[in-house]
C-alpha cells in the first residue's frame, strides 16, 4: 500500500462495490483510523460488516444525489475516494437522466461537500469510456472529470486537492463479461459475444487500486492519472476461457449493445502531448488557463502531430496464451476452475 493513511479518516462513496471492497482490504492493513462506507445498498453493507468485522468501519446509508446525506458523513473526513456511479452502458443508455443525476449531480455534490468540509484530498474514479464518449455513461463520467478540473482551478494552494483517475475494464468486476462467460461455460451454453474483433483494456482489480493510491500520493491540483494496460479482443478472451476450462462451446455473435464502441480510448493525443510519462502511468495536468484567451498564444508542436490516441487497438495486444496467464492471476477465475476440477497452477 502506497500512501500514508496513519490516523486518517477515509470516506469511500459507492463503497459496497468491487472497488470499495478491494480498497477496504488494502486500507485495513494501513494505519487508518476510520473508514466510512457510503452507499444506498443496506444488504451489501451488512455483508461487508459481517465479512470484515472491523471496529474501524462505519457504514452510512445515503445517496450522492442527496447533498444533505453527504454533508452528514463528510465531517472529520481527511480523504475521499469517489467511486459511486452508474456504470452499466446499456442501462445508462435507456435511463440517461438517472446517469446524469448520479454521475454528474452526485459527483458535484461530493466535490462541493468535500471542499466545504476542508477534506485534504479527493480522488474521483473515471473510465476509458469518458474519452470521445459515445454513450450516456461515458458522457456523464467525462462531465465528472470536467467538474473536478473546474473545482480544482478554483482552489487555493493548501486547500482540497482534487484529482481523477481513468482506467479500462476491471477484470471480474461487477458487470464484467468474464463472470458471464464462465457461467455460460459451466452451464454448457454458447458464449454470447458482441463483436469478436472488439478490443478492451484488461486491468486486474489490484492494479486499479494501485492506480488510485498512486494518484493519492502524487497528485497535484487537478491532475488526471491514466493507467497503462494491455488489451485483447473479445474473441481471444472467449477462447482463453474455453482453453482454461478445457471445453469447446459454440460462440454466438449477438452484435454490439446499446452505446458500445469497437475499441476504447484511455488518453487522447492532445492529453498525451502534455502528459508526464511515469512508467506505468500517465499524469495529465489540468489546463489551468482562465477565460482571458488574449493572454495566450499557440505555437506549432511537432511532437503533438506525431502522437496518436492511446487506445485498446494500439496498446500491447495479448494473444490467447497471454490472456490465459492473466486470467489465472484472478482469484475468481481460479475458484471457478477449482470448482470445475481444472488445474489452476500458473
Amino acid at each position: 500500500m502506497t500512501g500514508n493513511f496513519d490516523g486518517a479518516t477515509v470516506l469511500i462513496t459507492g463503497g459496497t462495490g468491487s472497488f470499495g471492497n478491494a480498497l477496504l482490504d488494502t486500507l485495513k492493513s494501513s494505519g487508518v483510523r476510520e473508514v466510512r462506507i457510503f452507499s444506498r445498498d443496506e444488504l451489501k453493507q451488512e455483508h461487508m460488516r459481517i465479512r470484515h468485522a472491523d471496529p474501524r468501519l462505519r457504514f452510512y446509508i445515503g445517496d450522492v444525489r442527496d447533498r444533505a446525506s453527504l454533508d452528514g458523513v463528510m465531517g472529520g473526513v481527511d480523504y475521499v475516494f469517489h467511486a459511486a456511479a452508474l456504470k452499466q452502458v446499456p442501462s445508462c443508455e435507456f435511463f440517461p437522466m438517472q446517469a446524469v443525476l448520479t454521475n454528474v449531480v452526485g459527483s458535484a455534490n461530493v466535490i462541493e461537500s468535500a471542499i466545504a468540509h476542508a477534506v485534504a484530498r479527493v480522488v474521483c474514479l473515471s473510465t476509458d469510456k469518458a474519452v470521445y464518449p459515445a454513450n450516456a455513461m461515458g458522457m456523464t463520467k467525462a462531465l465528472m472529470e470536467k467538474m473536478a478540473h473546474a473545482a480544482a482551478r478554483a482552489q487555493d494552494a493548501g486547500t482540497t486537492v482534487l484529482s481523477s483517475v481513468r482506467y479500462g475494464n476491471v477484470m471480474c468486476s461487477r458487470g464484467s463479461v468474464i463472470p458471464l462467460f464462465m457461467q455460460q461455460i459451466c452451464a454448457g451454453k454458447p458464449l454470447t459475444v458482441t463483436v469478436p474483433e472488439m478490443t478492451r483494456f484488461l486491468l486486474p482489480l489490484p492494479q486499479a487500486i494501485e492506480l488510485v493510491t498512486f494518484a493519492f500520493c502524487h497528485a497535484n491540483q487537478g491532475d488526471l492519472f491514466v493507467r497503462k494496460a494491455p488489451a485483447c479482443s473479445v474473441r481471444a478472451l472467449a477462447q482463453a476461457l474455453q482453453n482454461l476450462f478445457a471445453v469447446s462451446v459454440p460462440v454466438r455473435v449477438i452484435g454490439m449493445r446499446h452505446g458500445e464502441k469497437i475499441y476504447e480510448t484511455l488518453a487522447t493525443r492532445e492529453e498525451l502531448a502534455k502528459a508526464e510519462d511515469m512508467a506505468d502511468y500517465y499524469r495529465v495536468p489540468m489546463d489551468d488557463r482562465d477565460l482571458n484567451y488574449g493572454k495566450y498564444f499557440t505555437e506549432g508542436d511537432t511532437r503533438e502531430r506525431e502522437l496518436e490516441d492511446y487506445t485498446s487497438h494500439n496498446t500491447e495486444q495479448l494473444d490467447v496464451g497471454s490472456v490465459e496467464r492473466l486470467l489465472l492471476t484472478l482469484p475468481e477465475v481460479r475458484a471457478e476452475l477449482a470448482a470445475a476440477g481444472r488445474p489452476t497452477a500458473q
